[in-house]
């Protein structure tokens, strides 16, 4: 798909790519973003003519960068930039190699239906690329509104999206999936009719994550033991500093009694997510070998919001490896039909 493309499009995408990869300033991705939008009104011989005249920085909104990356992409000047973003944006990993081979998928991602910056297909496309044979499609829902989430109707409508893509994306496939929101209560922000729906269903804290730690374990454990729950994602919700990156300064993790929890997760067999986002590489260590100690299913996931963070599963990989995660214990080790059977999908 990606030879059809011209040649600035191919360049402008795995520039986005890149800084993604990167978890670089919004700032910077939304400039291409903007560009590769503006680009995309013209023909594309039009985009050639204006690059050979060395006329495309005349068009409000397309900056040096783009014009540097656009120019290298017709051979009219170097390719500095997408060359030094190869190498300063690739992942610093040492170790887990054996593990990423044996990953057959990816159990928590984002989309353009929620707060994702790319739509279903392209992540399809970058997860294929990588190696990997489904997705799991697990958009926020509705209640989570700076997420522009999920309600049951789009959610109907994105489940006949991911049909029609899988007739074409085959043997690929995107499961259907969403990252509910647990609620203060221990309850999820969506009915079980709808959940029922789905294949695979992560939930997560994303508000009031300060609770007691007495209310939040209780809060954990009630969303755990639901039926249609199969991951437990990013359990403690820190956030780790993370210099200029979206990450912030960091956020301490929520308290809970980590052992009712687990127990829980074993209990009812739902899997403690190891969140690969660099940002978060949740659970901390010594909560990931509590969890394994308990016999807690894992599921590596990469939380990721564009293409280019699907390759932070390496992260989880390398983490777990070090601390003597099997393949066996990782629930995306498995098949997309094996997946299925083990959560009841």
């Amino acid at each position: 798909m990606g030879s059809e493309q011209p040649p600035w499009r191919t360049a402008i995408d795995r520039a986005i790519y890149l800084l993604d990869r990167d978890l670089a300033p919004v700032q910077k991705v939304r400039a291409f973003v903007k560009a590769r939008e503006l680009l995309g009104h013209l023909e594309p011989d039009q985009v050639e003519t204006l690059v050979r005249a060395g006329k495309l920085q005349a068009i409000d909104g397309i900056g040096p960068s783009t014009d540097a990356v656009v120019r290298g992409a017709y051979g009219l000047g170097p390719t500095d930039y997408l060359d030094d973003l190869e190498v300063s944006t690739a992942l610093d990993v040492d170790g887990g190699a054996e593990l990423r081979a044996a990953l057959r998928g990816d159990c928590h991602s984002h989309s353009t239906w929620s707060d994702g910056g790319a739509e279903l297909r392209a992540m399809a496309a970058a997860a294929a690329a990588l190696g990997h044979d489904y997705l799991v499609a697990t958009d926020h829902s509705a209640r989570l509104t700076v997420a522009k989430g999920l309600s049951p109707e789009r959610l109907a409508r994105q489940i006949t999206e991911i049909e029609a893509l899988n007739e074409e994306l085959t043997p690929f496939r995107i499961l259907t999936g969403m990252e509910v929101d647990i609620l203060t209560d221990g309850g999820l922000d969506l009915p079980d009719e709808f959940l029922a729906r789905l294949d695979v269903v992560v939930a997560s804290v994303h508000h009031e994550i300060h609770q007691p730690a007495a209310e939040m374990t209780k809060r954990l454990v009630t969303a755990v033991a639901n039926p249609h729950v199969d991951i437990l994602g990013h359990c403690t919700n820190r956030k780790l500093p993370v210099g200029d990156r979206r990450g912030g300064t960091g956020r301490k993790p929520s308290e809970f009694d980590a052992d009712y929890v687990f127990a829980a997760c074993a209990r009812f067999g739902t899997a403690v997510e190891i969140n690969c986002r660099p940002e978060r590489q949740d659970p901390p260590d010594e909560l990931l070998s509590l969890a394994m100690e308990w016999d807690c299913r894992l599921s590596i996931d990469s939380d990721a919001h564009a293409p280019g963070q699907l390759e932070w599963v390496a992260y989880g990989c390398e983490r777990a490896e070090r601390l003597g995660v099997e393949p066996d214990r990782v629930i995306n080790t498995r098949s997309a039909d094996e997946l299925l059977d083990l959560v009841g999908g």
